[in-house]
């Protein structure tokens, strides 16, 4: 399966929209999502399924991975959007509402070989989080906080201080199974310092990268997901003394009056891989 926690910023655009698709193809986002759902009406479904297959097979999205997000499960267009996300081209799919495990395998079982990412949208699915991820086939959590915040009737929060167990779940839903998770999207995209200050916290809570509805929060979600040359100096650093300390015959090093053991030197290297 194709190890997706390196991705940062995830970028949904409606699949009919040729203009937007043909922008996305110049931008550094580092996944695209063609969207079948919330950003297509019901009579342009079969339009945009038909747009995101030929996006698919035309290509040239470079190092981006690319998704097709299709309509939830009992829905009129399910079956044929899980069929068109089997083209050549996709990355995976991804799907809302995932409520449960059983969902999940079926899922996957009419994913034809793709990788589903399971977007946690409803009470039921932050409960289930865990066992929807150990879900063979399941590459990763989505986190869809719009509809969750609707169904739990929590207020509106710059913290997200209602949300917050529910993110952590899925958070530690994904970590115990060793596959992927993203943040929702941040839906006031002309507010840039709230969208940097939610994808910091995303970033605080454990995430990998963030999903997006505008193209100008690509290169602020990159920056916030990327390790800064403070912390790529501080991970060298940290590596150098554990080394320097297993050379004179010590399991643990001192850095800056800090204790560094070997767990810390692994996440100092994991650090650097994502740099």
């Amino acid at each position: 399966m194709v190890d997706l926690s390196s991705l940062r910023s995830v970028l949904y655009l409606p699949a009919n929209r040729a203009s937007a698709i043909a922008k996305a193809r110049t931008l550094p986002a580092d996944a695209v999502i063609l969207d079948l759902e919330d950003a297509v009406q019901p009579d342009a479904k079969a339009e945009a399924r038909a747009a995101a297959v030929a996006a698919a097979l035309e290509g040239g999205w470079g190092q981006r991975l690319l998704f097709l997000r299709v309509n939830g499960i009992g829905t009129p267009w399910h079956a044929d959007d899980m069929a068109a996300a089997h083209v050549d081209g996709f990355a995976g799919v991804v799907v809302p509402k995932v409520d449960t495990a059983a969902e999940a395998a079926g899922l996957v079982a009419r994913a034809g070989g793709r990788p589903v990412l399971a977007m946690i949208e409803t009470p039921a699915a932050v409960l289930n989080a865990a066992a929807i991820a150990a879900v063979p086939g399941i590459a990763g959590l989505v986190a869809g906080m719009a509809d969750l915040a609707k169904a739990l009737r929590c207020g509106s929060d710059p913290a997200r201080i209602p949300l917050l167990y529910s993110l952590s779940a899925i958070v530690l839903a994904a970590r115990a199974r060793g596959i992927a998770c993203f943040d929702g999207v941040f839906t006031a995209f002309r507010d840039v310092d709230g969208f940097r200050a939610e994808a910091a916290q995303a970033r605080l809570l454990g995430f990998d990268g963030k999903t997006l509805i505008h193209p100008s929060q690509v290169e602020p979600c990159n920056e916030a997901f990327s390790p800064t040359a403070d912390e790529v100096a501080r991970a060298h650093a940290m590596i150098a003394a554990y080394e320097a300390a297993l050379a004179e015959g010590r399991g643990v090093a001192t850095l800056d009056g800090e204790m560094v053991e070997v767990l810390h030197v692994e996440q100092a290297r994991r650090l650097l891989a994502r740099a």
